[in-house]
């Protein structure tokens, strides 16, 4: 790892998630290591990376504790082996006996935890007669916004859903946010209208990057998810976009247009006035 005159190698993973855990570590593991073959200083994976499971109690009984997660340590262990930092965008683990959590682990160069945040936006939507999602009866929701401060910048963390409350990525942004991350599992149907116009304004609003790793195709009968993982500059402009299938894309971030991006429309400062 080096930093670069404020500059950072950041990669986005792409998965197809399903309900065997141990299958979908090995696919992260391999691509982990490909991208830091590629030079990445920092590697995000998205929303659900250790399971997509249509059962309620199987997915309840595949989980674990955070102390006790194999993918977890996993991660860790990559990450101090190959010196890089890694945005677990989410894994699953048990709250409670019945109930569970979302939660991203941002782990550091040495494979320790740098912090951690958990959803605060549960996905209950009906977006017609055969598609409804109900988060909150599984799911425990987070409490705390969650601003990191890395080798490069202050980053701030947020998980799918979250991305429709603009609000959350202000107060993210006011407190130094210079990268915000939305790992994602963004349905299919909402991903069509909404995904890549939603980023693209929380970006230029905020003037921050946002890097979006998403999950892609069919991962049980009635759940498919968008795919299109991206990395969009201040300015809005998107530098990277994989559209579809399992992969990579890596951009090398200049922190300076943060900067010049937010010096050229200051509507951070005015915010605050009303």
């Amino acid at each position: 790892m080096s930093i670069r005159n404020n500059k950072i190698k950041i990669a986005c993973i792409q998965l197809n998630s399903k309900s065997n855990i141990n299958k979908n570590l090995k696919k992260i593991e391999k691509l982990i290591h490909s991208a830091v073959k590629k030079g990445a200083d920092l590697i995000a994976t998205p929303e659900n990376s250790n399971i997509m499971h249509p059962n309620k109690d199987a997915l309840i009984e595949a989980c674990s504790s955070n102390d006790n997660s194999i993918f977890l340590a996993s991660i860790k262990d990559i990450a101090k082996k190959k010196s890089v930092w890694i945005l677990i965008g989410s894994i699953i683990v048990k709250h409670s006996k019945n109930r569970l959590m979302n939660r991203s682990y941002l782990i550091n160069s040495k494979g320790l935890v740098a912090a951690e945040y958990n959803k605060i936006h549960m996905f209950d939507v009906t977006l017609s007669d055969k598609e409804s999602y109900k988060e909150s009866r599984l799911y425990e929701k987070g409490r705390s916004l969650v601003t990191v401060k890395t080798p490069w910048a202050v980053v701030g963390l947020s998980i799918c859903y979250d991305l429709r409350f603009p609000l959350m990525y202000r107060k993210l942004a006011q407190a130094g946010s210079s990268i915000i991350f939305i790992p994602s599992a963004f349905t299919k149907t909402t991903g069509k209208a909404h995904w890549l116009t939603l980023l693209k304004a929380r970006a230029i609003e905020n003037g921050c990057f946002i890097v979006a790793p998403a999950q892609f195709g069919q991962h049980y009968k009635g759940r498919n998810t968008f795919g299109h993982s991206v990395i969009i500059s201040p300015w809005g402009k998107i530098i990277k976009n994989k559209k579809n299938g399992i992969g990579i894309i890596l951009a090398e971030l200049d922190l300076k247009e943060v900067e010049s991006s937010r010096k050229s429309i200051p509507s951070l400062k005015i915010d605050n006035k009303f």
